[in-house]
This record gives structure tokens, sequence and C-alpha cells, in this order.
């Protein structure tokens, strides 16, 4: 199936494991490919990715993940070495490839961190397009906000999907030769690899309660409720396949563990849910959670000390870094981590051992830890 966009972008649909061992066969004689991912993250629960977009110098193909019962050689292609990936702000495309199929990613090119290091400020795909291509691509929000594990997708949801991934290689190519003319490629390669090492990470069932806004106001039997509750609406969400906030939002959460006594009726959330299973349900789980140990918050994550010359030295550190990013033209923030200084701060006398913390990347250890340790006095 081949349509075209209004920007005059052909892609082919794919629907079938066969067509997916077919592109992952042509995929594998190119040097580099473009890839990009849409999830349902606003309207299912778990998300999951529906629609994976790849381009190469003269196709864009759409993958309906939806519809394939075998990804693996498509999995196999990424994972290829001799085949460069380009994607946008890929973070989350790898963690989702990771999560739904255990699938790497390896020689990888991200744009909008090649954009960081060459100093751009504006580094969102549209602007990266409309500023080094000069083409003008209009974000449509309900297209952005799609549900799309919906079937069908309307070709305008596809030729959207499609103008998407149909760029990056040329944003590639101008960017390369950017970070070259800097001598920043090596800087730019090794955060595209701790990228690729980036793995999906599950909310831990015992502590994903601890995540919401306000929990640690409430008391130790208050919190144990809460758990119970937010139990229930996890699995209510899976069972919908509807986010957990549509559902039932946090504060209404919040507020049956601190009122276990109240009304369900009476809470605008649970009007028309009060006399449900999943009504029945909230109140298991409030007789339950009052049954249950009460449970501590959890510690504190310690900050630096204020003390005096501890903020004055960090004052000091955080000066040296802006002034650095000045002299780059680059955002001070890639050039030292933050939690690096703050450590520094409170113990200058572990330089050396600072430099082999897993923040430091090896880049700035090269080009910065003499002018660093000038710093620090």
């Amino acid at each position: 199936m081949s349509s075209q966009t209004k920007e005059s972008i052909e892609f082919e649909l794919l629907t079938t494991s066969q067509q997916i061992a077919d592109l992952a066969r042509t995929l594998s004689a190119e040097s580099d490919i473009a890839i990009d991912t849409e999830s349902n993250s606003r309207h299912g629960y778990p998300e999951k990715v529906c629609l994976i977009q790849v381009a190469t110098k003269s196709h864009v193909y759409l993958i309906d993940t939806l519809a394939v019962d075998d990804m693996a050689p498509f999995g196999e292609v990424l994972a290829d070495e001799s085949v460069m990936k380009v994607a946008q702000g890929a973070e989350y495309d790898v963690r989702c490839l990771d999560r739904q199929w255990g699938f790497r990613i390896r020689n990888l090119f991200d744009t909008a961190i090649a954009a960081r290091f060459v100093g751009m400020e504006r580094t969102g795909l549209s602007a990266l397009i409309e500023t080094l291509l000069g083409v003008t691509i209009p974000k449509l929000a309900r297209l952005q906000k799609s549900d799309w594990a919906r079937r069908p997708l309307s070709p305008e949801a596809l030729s959207y999907a499609a103008t998407d991934v149909s760029h990056l290689l040329d944003l590639r190519k101008i960017l390369d030769s950017k970070l070259r003319a800097l001598s920043r490629s090596t800087w730019a390669a090794e955060e595209f690899e701790r990228t690729e090492d980036i793995r999906y990470t599950g909310p831990d069932p015992d502590t994903a309660f601890l995540s919401i806004k306000g929990t640690r106001k409430l008391n130790g039997q208050q919190k144990a409720v809460l758990k119970r509750l937010f139990s229930v609406r996890e699995a209510e969400a899976r069972q919908r396949d509807r986010p957990p906030y549509f559902v039932l939002p946090h504060e209404t959460l919040l507020l049956l563990a601190s009122e276990p006594k109240s009304d369900l009726a009476s809470i605008p959330a649970l009007k028309r849910q009060h006399r449900s299973r999943l009504g029945r349900q909230l109140r298991t789980a409030i007789q339950q959670g009052f049954t249950d140990p009460p449970i501590k918050n959890p510690p504190r994550s310690r900050g630096i000390p204020t003390t005096p010359i501890t903020i004055e030295r960090l004052q000091k550190l955080k000066k040296w870094r802006l002034k650095l990013g000045e002299q780059l033209t680059l955002d001070p923030a890639l050039l030292w981590p933050m939690a690096s200084l703050e450590r520094l701060a409170k113990s200058p006398h572990t330089l050396d051992a600072e430099l082999g913390s897993p923040d430091v990347r090896r880049w700035q250890r090269e080009e910065f830890a003499a002018a660093l340790g000038a710093a620090l006095g």
C-alpha cells in the first residue's frame, strides 16, 4: 500500500510479518536509516508502541506493530552496528522498544543531542527542520495527541507520522558536519552511546504509590490505605486499558486515604461508580489498609550541607561552568554534571575519585578536568 502526504512524501504501510522480514533485508543493506515511534501513552495502559516509522534515503515505511506478529527481523536491524540509526530525542523510543520487545539500538545518532552540542537552543524536531532545512511542518495538536492504537489510522495521521521521520537523514548530515567542524563528534558520540544503553525499568509495585504528590503528608496508616487504593486503581487501569489517571485522579486516592469514612457517592470522580465493582473494591481496599502495618516515609535524599564554605565553593564551581558554557556557546549543563559539582563542593579533596564517577563523561574528563581542578582551588 503506497500513499502520499501533502508534502509529496510517499510511504508504504507494512502489516505482515513477511513484509517485516523483507524490510529487514532491505534495511540491512543501508548505511543509515531514520526511525521514530508512536505510542498510545495518553490513551492506553500499559502503553504500547503502535507504529514505527522508518526512512531510508529513498523510501519511508510505516510499520503497523499491532498487526505484525513477528518483529524480530526488525530488532536485528536495530542491533546491527553496521547500520546507523538516526532518531530525534531517542531516549523515549529506546525505552519503549526495550519494554515491548527487548530490542537494543546500536550505532545511534540522536539529532536532538547533536543539536545541543553544536550550540542550538531550539532542538525540537520542527525547529531543527525549519532552521536547518528551511521546511516548515505544521504541528497539529490533535494528531500529536492521537490514540495511535485505534484502527484504521486516518490518512492524515499516517501522513503526519511519515513526515516526522522523512527529514531525519538530512538533519543528521548537516549536524554531523557541524559537529566535525567544532571537533565535538566524540562528545556527542558518547552521549549517543549512553542513550543506547538506557533500559526500561517498570515501577516498583511496593513503592510506586509514593510518587503521588502529597503522600508524605499522610500518617503511616493512611499511607497503608493509599497503597491498597493505588493497587486497585492499577488493576482497574490495566483491565480497562486506560491510563490510571483516567480511572481515578491522584487527588481522589489521597482523599480516600486521608478521609476513609467519606461517602463515595459524594466524591465527584466516583458519583457514577460508587455502587460498581470498582466502588466495592475501593471500600475493601480501605478496610484492608487499616489492618496493614503503618508505612513510614522513605528517608529524604541528603542534599549538600548548607555551610557557608560549601555554598561559596558551589557558587564558584557554578560560575566556572557558566563561563565555560559562554565561551563554547553551549548549555552549561552539558559541560559537567551538577550533581558532581555539588559533591565536590562538599568534599573538594575527592576530585580524583570524582573524575571516575559514572555521571562524568570521558570527554568531560579529557577536556575540562584540569580547568575544574583549577576552579576548585
